[in-house]
């Protein structure tokens, strides 16, 4: 029991961090229904801001309480906006000329940003592996009992509340505020919208940045969790990200961190209680499981083709 409690521990604490790039996916595919797969890369840049200012910062486990939150949030907030106009520029750039186009085109082009950025990051920062020693240490233990303690790290509380606070603000962002309302609108029929005084390409800039801002945090606090990054854990955790869109419903912002959850608790109890090797086996077998009985995903709709 105490190992189960462990492992689910943890598997939360992975699927927040999948949920949190997964939502960048779903938003975007929710409304020009084109799949950002360069989102990964995005998030890894993300992570890369975050290592340099914290560098540039001296920040380290030994500073102060008070200097240690300043700084992070000094970080996150950078981080956030560097990140976003990396978005925005991507969606300028690669995407909106391609926007009516045939529909492998934007694909196309999403794998070539991908692959630009990732080799823009190994030549700026190397090809090496950068590692962060432990900012946000110490925890609480839960439960010790036959010698196995289970314990719940503060950077793994940091990661779960920073993942609940943001999926509640962006879900009431998305269902109370005018962007939300023009988002919504563009999603069903970007047409409709332009006729009805919406500006389709700035909410669908805003969305690329807003997905960006996501991928940031969820840059931050990989770094902070795991402490090494190198640049191709862009082309892991989008695939990873986007498994756990497609497996809670792409489009469906609930399904999206549903989705990161599941997958995030699938991989770490199969490493757990099975072989390390084949938890992503694993991960994507069950993918394909519900998607053969729900071709839609756990949460989301059935596509209606607008005639």
């Amino acid at each position: 029991m105490e190992y189960f409690l462990q492992q689910l521990i943890n598997g939360i604490t992975l699927g927040s961090i999948y949920g949190l790039i997964a939502i960048g996916y779903t938003m975007v595919y929710g409304i020009i229904g084109m799949i950002n797969f360069a989102h990964g890369d995005i998030f890894m840049v993300g992570s890369f801001i975050a290592l340099i200012m914290i560098i540039a910062l001296g920040l380290t486990a030994g500073s102060a309480i008070a200097v240690v939150i300043l700084s992070l949030l000094l970080v996150l907030v950078l981080a956030m906006v560097l990140t976003s106009a990396w978005g925005w520029s991507v969606e300028r750039i690669a995407y909106r000329p391609l926007r009516g186009s045939f529909r492998l085109a934007p694909l196309i082009t999403a794998i070539g940003m991908s692959i630009i950025l990732q080799n823009f990051v190994q030549i700026a920062q190397g090809a090496r592996v950068k590692p962060l020693q432990p900012i946000i240490t110490g925890g609480y233990t839960v439960m010790d009992s036959n010698g196995f303690a289970v314990q719940v790290s503060n950077i793994q509380i940091l990661i779960i509340m920073t993942t609940v606070i943001l999926m509640v603000a962006f879900s009431l962002l998305i269902s109370r505020t005018s962007l939300g309302r023009a988002q919504r609108a563009c999603e069903q029929d970007r047409r409709m919208a332009s006729l009805l005084g919406i500006d389709v390409d700035r909410t669908i800039s805003l969305t690329f940045v807003m997905g960006a801002a996501l991928a940031a945090v969820a840059g931050l606090m990989y770094l902070l969790y795991y402490g090494v990054i190198d640049f191709f854990i862009g082309f892991v955790a989008g695939v990873k990200a986007f498994t756990a869109a497609v497996l809670g419903g792409i489009g469906s912002l609930p399904g999206a961190m549903l989705g990161g959850l599941l997958l995030g608790l699938i991989e770490t109890f199969w490493s757990g209680y099975f072989s390390v090797e084949y938890k992503d086996v694993a991960a994507f077998s069950i993918l394909a499981i519900v998607l053969i009985f729900l071709p839609s995903g756990l949460l989301g709709r059935p596509e209606v083709e607008k005639v």
